[in-house]
C-alpha cells in the first residue's frame, strides 16, 4: 500500500504532504471541486477524473470529504494546510462569492 500525500487532522482539516501530487477535494454533488497544489490551492474547474486510476495520470489525488477514511460526511468548512506554509479556509456557504477561500493562517517561512 502506498502512502497518501494527505493527512487527516481533526475533524475538519486535510495536510498536503507530497509535492508531486495534486489533491482534488471533492465535498458533495451540489458544490465546487478544491484543487490543492504546492503552490496553493484554488476551485478547481476542469473536468473530474472518473476514477483513482485515472486521477493517478494526472498526478492528482481524489480525496472524497464524505468518505469514512476521510471525514464522513459533508463539511461546511474545511481547512487544508499546504507545502507553501499557508492554512487555507473552504467556507462552502460562500461558493461564488469571494471568500469561497481565503487564506486562514500564513506561517509562510
Amino acid at each position: 500500500m502506498t502512502e497518501k500525500p494527505f493527512l487527516v487532522s481533526g475533524r475538519n482539516t486535510l495536510i498536503h504532504k507530497i509535492r508531486k501530487v495534486d489533491l482534488l477535494i471533492l465535498n458533495g454533488d451540489d458544490v465546487p471541486a478544491v484543487l490543492v497544489n504546492h503552490r496553493g490551492i484554488k476551485q478547481y474547474e476542469g473536468k473530474i477524473p472518473d476514477n483513482k486510476r485515472e486521477a493517478k495520470m494526472m498526478d492528482i489525488e481524489l480525496v472524497d470529504v464524505t468518505l469514512s477514511d476521510v471525514f464522513g460526511d459533508e463539511k461546511t468548512l474545511i481547512f487544508i494546510q499546504t507545502l507553501n506554509g499557508k492554512e487555507y479556509k473552504i467556507d462552502y456557504s460562500k461558493v461564488g462569492t469571494p471568500l469561497f477561500i481565503k487564506i486562514h493562517l500564513d506561517s509562510a517561512f
